[in-house]
């Protein structure tokens, strides 16, 4: 391989439109090649914001082309454990959006695949490559804010009227927690490096999927309490509350476009600071990441054990609602 990955994109999903292609394609070490989509009236659009790009009527046809090295997936979340391990199996690396499973124990499969071929597999949680989140880890480690005693988020928005949502469709995998849940557990435990071990939660249910979440948790040493919710105006918070002080991060999951990039730091004297990580682009961090990774061997951040660990807690908050 030269030094570029040459990457193709199964489906034209909005996330991919919107955010993930354009970071393909400015990426360092990186190209947007190749795209498969069942809607080939739309092509044209593709092709004049990315003038040469392949386009490919079937999915079976992108994992075919010898001139794609790594795909990226962002299909219905039923499809991305099927069509992870078939892009594996064609030889691809493969960054999957989340979650990547329905389940902990289908990323085992993953995990096998993965180790089998060599090839890079991971999930799309770029808030994983966010400065921010970087230095949140940076000043819990530091113990400025004393010993971490609770952790709050919230994540929340409103599509209620959208019924053709693939949010809301059961037999798609959609609900709350799927969505958007998953960001307060995930940035709850990278920069915390703990996983739960007492979950509770409360669901309300609608036509079979989650529309709203309520979770409590224990971790060693802190607790953890925070909503999601598809039936609510927009809000994205998350707290970090120490012996000593806390943090605050203002704009958590979609920094830079719900809110400015930044984090507040309070310590015990009641002195506040802000720190900021203005014009961060998280998903051309993730992609450069898995290029680096893909070219150079360097670890991936976001490993598919660390995301087995998130659908460990998803699945358990599931149970505990149930219980």
């Amino acid at each position: 391989m030269n030094n570029t990955v040459r990457w193709g994109v199964l489906g034209a999903a909005k996330i991919a439109r919107e955010h993930v292609c354009p970071a393909l394609h400015e990426a360092r070490n990186g190209h947007f090649t190749a795209l498969a989509t069942r809607s080939p009236e739309g092509a044209a659009n593709w092709l004049e914001q990315y003038p040469g790009l392949t386009i490919h009527g079937h999915y079976e046809e992108l994992l075919a082309d010898p001139n794609v090295d790594a795909v990226y997936i962002p299909l219905p979340n039923h499809m991305h454990v099927e069509w992870t391990t078939r892009a594996v199996e064609a030889g691809k690396h493969v960054l999957c959006e989340k979650p990547i499973a329905l389940k902990a124990e289908e990323i085992d499969q993953l995990i096998a695949a993965r180790d089998r071929s060599g090839l890079v597999v991971a999930e799309a949680f770029m808030v994983t490559h966010h400065p921010q989140w970087l230095r949140v880890r940076e000043i819990l480690a530091s113990g400025e804010i004393g010993t971490l005693k609770m952790v709050q988020g919230a994540f929340s928005f409103n599509n209620g009227d959208q019924k053709d949502n693939i949010r809301n469709r059961a037999d798609a995998g959609g609900g709350a927690l799927r969505d958007i849940g998953v960001y307060p557990a995930v940035t709850t435990r990278f920069v915390t490096g703990e996983e739960p071990t007492e979950i509770s939660s409360r669901i309300e249910w609608e036509n079979g999927i989650d529309a709203t979440a309520s979770v409590q948790a224990r971790f060693p040493g802190f607790a953890m309490e925070f909503y999601c919710s598809m039936r609510m105006s927009p809000r994205q918070e998350m707290y970090f509350h120490g012996t000593d002080g806390f943090i605050a991060v203002e704009a958590p999951f979609n920094a830079g476009l719900y809110d400015g990039e930044r984090i507040r730091v309070r310590g015990a004297d009641g002195t506040e600071r802000i720190e900021r990580f203005a014009g961060t682009r998280q998903y051309v961090l993730q992609a450069e990441a898995f290029n680096r990774s893909v070219l150079t061997d360097e670890p991936y951040p976001c490993t598919l054990e660390f995301s087995r660990g998130n659908q460990v807690m998803i699945d358990g908050i599931y149970g505990a609602a149930q219980s």
